[in-house]
């Protein structure tokens, strides 16, 4: 895992604390929030993942070339 991947999970773990929270609480804001940081957080996972799939791809591909 890279580091967007982790942030991306720390970001999303957060934003559904928050949106339980708000929903528990009836705090809509509080609850978009949390959804929004969620959806970021998901967002960012995922551009952690293609990115570090990128690089696998690149690694494996130097490797080819050196044969």
């Amino acid at each position: 895992m890279n580091r967007d991947e982790i942030d991306g999970k720390k970001n999303n773990l957060a934003g559904r604390i928050k949106e339980a929270a708000g929903t528990l609480t009836g705090n809509k804001d509080l609850e978009s929030e949390g959804a929004d940081q969620r959806a970021g957080g998901a967002a960012e996972e995922g551009l952690g993942r293609a990115r570090r799939k990128v690089g696998e791809v690149l690694e494996d591909l130097g490797k080819d070339v050196k044969r």
